[in-house]
């Protein structure tokens, strides 16, 4: 049996209630993933619907050093007042793991720089570069997700189904993995 992935599912202040309950749930039951719960600063935050959630742990780099995976949740917020977690992404990525964002979430993979040239989809084609301008190239978006991109893979999706498909088959299910 292979050792227990562990999945950092990121949230920030009006989080969107609907996109993780699923993803988190099945890579907990179906792929014995461990699930963890991450916010900026370690702080509490506020779903949409008014919900409280208490992260496990924080962004910073040096207390996520055992994650396979990140799955940034949409939140308005990550257009109108959107914390840096840049710098775990990039780390989560640089070493091999599944970088993932649902709706808005994606703009967080955006100024990480991991869209580059890889393939990508979001809230529409144009949508990442109105937002984020330069930092998504619009002749990429589409539905061509789970594209290697140098030697980590890059996810976006502008539905929990598409990120669940790519954590679940990139991250927790090593053996797919190798067998492209």
């Amino acid at each position: 049996m292979s050792e227990q992935k562990t999945i950092g599912v990121l949230f920030i202040d009006r989080f969107a209630d609907w996109e993780y309950g699923l993803l988190a749930a099945s890579a907990v039951e179906w792929f014995g993933a461990r699930a963890v719960s991450l916010a900026p600063n370690g702080k509490p935050v506020t779903s949409a619907s008014g919900f409280t959630l208490t992260p496990d742990r924080s962004t910073a780099v040096d207390e996520n050093t055992d994650l396979d995976a990140v799955a940034v949740i949409g939140s308005d917020q990550w257009v109108d007042a959107p914390p840096n977690v840049s710098a775990l992404l990039t780390a989560v990525a640089a070493r091999g793991g599944v970088v993932g964002g649902i709706c808005a979430g994606t703009l967080a993979l955006a100024r990480a720089g991991l869209f580059g040239n890889a393939k990508h989809t979001s809230n529409g084609r144009d949508w990442i570069n109105e937002k984020e301008p330069g930092s998504g190239r619009p002749e990429l978006s589409g539905r061509a997700l789970c594209r290697r991109r140098r030697s980590h893979r890059v996810r976006a999706g502008f539905g929990s189904r598409h990120l669940r498909s790519c954590l679940f088959e990139d991250a927790l299910s090593p053996e797919k993995q190798r067998s492209r």
